[in-house]
């Protein structure tokens, strides 16, 4: 039975406003997180122009659009000479991919070199997640030649022996259950260095990212500082999955063959693409109960040359994890070896008490 009219006035809705009509002009991730500024309610507020996408099996939405979004709405509220240069969030509640999200600005401090912004992005007036977001005036440091500078370099490839090196620009090896979603970046397989170490802190993560299509000029380098953003919470955490090979699907390692054999496909190309071989290797491996991130830092060590929709590379590690908890840090550069942003990331993970030994989840 269809909802009545007065129900459906009723119900919620992913935005306030109706949505614009994509602009093709536009690169898919520029569309993504295009935020609304609500002058009506009060100064300083902004919301989401479109639904924000809800991760298959996650609790909520994706992260990185949140952590995006509230950098879009913080940087609307400062001179355009003024670039990001560190953020560290929070993650307080599972934000809902069918209400809107309010984005609060606060003006902490405008200074000449610098400005301090503090943004919450909140749904039916509760806090979901809150930031501290830093602008540094570009230039205000002086010539390069009078500043001190140093930086790590592109990391080393195991199999070649030299500087790691992007995909060709025509790449196209993504698999379905990745290729067929929503995500505004396209990204190459995960490969895992010092696979076979028995610790997991000696091991790396590392994986070519990059938004598709071509970011505008309208759009300007706030569009690929959020670009750099939004991609920056992608496989994070789950870095700790892969370091200790975690089981990370809803239904037990044991049960793959029970499958149906174009889905056993599909989980197959997906498993191996994150770096983490055949699934069937992963018979009597411990299984992931529970991984969200509790918090989010990053710091853009070069703002003004990021250009998101060119290759970039994440390298991702973890130097601890115990006590319910996991931390991990990542570098991305470009794909001529600078060092554009360093991002650290805590999160909850907690395994299955008991895996394998439950009732089948198929």
């Amino acid at each position: 039975m269809g909802k009545s009219e007065e129900e459906s006035k009723q119900a919620p809705r992913p935005t306030l406003i109706r949505p614009p009509p994509e602009d093709l002009s536009k690169a898919p991730i520029e569309n993504t997180l295009e935020v609304i500024e609500l002058a009506v309610i009060g100064p300083n507020i902004f919301t989401n122009a479109r639904q924000p996408w809800h991760p298959p099996g996650a609790r909520g939405i994706y992260g990185g659009a949140v952590i995006a979004m509230c950098l879009a709405a913080g940087q609307k509220t400062v001179p355009s000479d003024f670039l990001v240069h560190s953020m560290h969030c929070y993650f307080l509640l599972a934000g809902s991919a069918e209400l809107p999200i309010l984005f609060h600005v606060e003006l902490v401090r405008d200074g000449r070199s610098f400005a301090t912004r503090t943004v919450q992005a909140r749904q039916k007036d509760r806090c979901i997640f809150t930031t501290t977001i830093s602008f540094v005036r570009e230039g205000s440091s002086g010539p390069r030649g009078s500043q001190v500078s140093h930086a790590s370099s592109m990391p080393i490839d195991e199999k070649t022996g030299r500087p790691c090196q992007p995909p060709p620009e025509d790449y196209d090896g993504e698999p379905e259950l990745v290729r067929s979603g929503p995500n505004p970046f396209q990204s190459a397989r995960i490969e895992v260095t010092n696979a076979d170490s028995p610790r997991p802190q000696d091991k790396k993560t590392r994986q070519w990212y990059r938004a598709k299509g071509k970011i505008s000029a309208e759009g300007g380098q706030q569009a690929h500082l959020t670009a750099l953003a939004y991609v920056s919470d992608s496989y994070f955490i789950g870095t700790i999955g892969r370091i200790h090979k975690l089981w990370r699907f809803p239904f037990h390692p044991e049960d793959f063959d029970q499958l149906p054999e174009d889905v056993q496909e599909r989980v197959r190309a997906l498993h191996e693409w994150e770096g983490l071989g055949d699934p069937k290797d992963m018979v009597g491996r411990p299984e992931i109960g529970m991984m969200v991130s509790l918090d989010h830092s990053i710091y853009f060590h070069e703002p003004a040359k990021v250009r998101a929709d060119e290759w970039m590379l994440s390298e991702m590690e973890s130097p601890w994890a115990g006590d319910g908890r996991g931390v991990v840090t990542q570098r991305i550069y470009n794909k001529d070896g600078m060092l554009l942003a360093t991002c650290v990331q805590e999160g909850l993970v907690r395994l299955e008490k008991n895996p394998g030994k439950t009732d089948s989840k198929l």
